[in-house]
């Protein structure tokens, strides 16, 4: 085989398992029953597929992504310190009527910081209990610091505009109001990507991000489908029916690529769980197979 042949045929073979790869990932979502949306693009160049990648899902917990992007950018604009300490409150007021509302730490992922009301805590502890555990009261805490009308206006301006950050979390009044946060897997892929390319906030701040979505406790969405010990950046959201997982997944150990799985209408979080991660062994593979085809081209 001539040298030009053997590149043709080692293009080809790139190009393949992405022509099969929607096929399999369709075949996947058929299969389970769900309402899904898919988001995936390669960091290293224009590989990508997306799914029902522009419909709105209810955002869940994913929401709080864009809000650690703020509250980093305000750190790199000296509006804020991520050493300074506010106060551990848990009183609310709703955006539909004012009203006053409270978190429930029965309802909430981690209930630690409830003990620490009337205390006071610093605002990088409050964005690691956020994104690593889940935390609501701390979400709805830095919402009050930062404000969501600047977590929109930020949101804009990356470029992520079907990502909506209207409220905190557990505004029933705004939730009957229809008031509520949402997001697409492209909208979402749109930041984890941004902070992967250093560009959601200062190179410092995005690596800072990174770290703290590689300690994320839940695990058992696209985690579960990679190889053992493949380090995933990324944040879940789930309430009724409704199971997301949005992160940067790692190879080699660089960030390789962005994966963003949204999902609907399983009233089990085990079968949306099983879904994410057959999902993201698929992608994996293509993007695995890729790298050991251009390695083994000739050079």
């Amino acid at each position: 085989m001539s040298f030009s042949a053997a590149l043709i045929v080692t293009s080809v073979a790139i190009q393949a398992p992405a022509d099969t790869l929607r096929a399999a990932v369709e075949r996947h979502i058929a299969a389970s029953g769900a309402a899904a949306a898919v988001y995936f693009r390669s960091l290293r160049g224009a590989d990508s597929l997306a799914i029902n990648a522009d419909t709105r899902y209810h955002a869940a917990s994913t929401m709080k992504v864009a809000v650690m992007i703020q509250v980093f950018r305000d750190a790199d604009a000296g509006l804020l310190g991520l050493r300074d300490e506010v106060e551990v409150t848990n009183r609310f007021r709703s955006i539909a009527d004012s009203s006053t509302f409270s978190l429930e730490a029965a309802d909430d992922s981690d209930s630690s910081l409830y003990r620490r009301i009337g205390q006071r805590a610093r605002i990088g502890e409050l964005v690691e209990l956020m994104i690593r555990v889940s935390s609501n009261l701390a979400t709805n805490i830095l919402i009050e610091r930062v404000g969501a009308q600047r977590v929109q206006a930020t949101l804009r301006s990356l470029g992520a505009d079907s990502v909506a950050v209207l409220r905190g979390v557990e505004d029933g009044a705004a939730f009957r109001a229809g008031m509520n946060n949402s997001v697409t897997a492209r909208g979402l892929g749109v930041l984890l990507r941004a902070i992967a390319d250093g560009e959601a906030a200062s190179a410092r701040s995005c690596g800072a991000m990174l770290d703290i979505l590689l300690g994320q406790r839940f695990r058992d969405g696209i985690p579960s489908g990679l190889p053992r010990r493949t380090r995933v950046a990324h944040k879940t959201g789930t309430i009724t029916a409704l199971h997301h997982d949005a992160g940067v997944v790692y190879v080699g150990g660089r960030p390789a690529y962005v994966l963003v799985i949204l999902t609907r209408g399983l009233a089990r979080q085990e079968q949306s769980a099983a879904l994410m991660g057959d999902l993201a062994r698929l992608f994996h593979i293509h993007v695995t197979r890729a790298d050991y085809v251009r390695s083994a081209r000739p050079s």
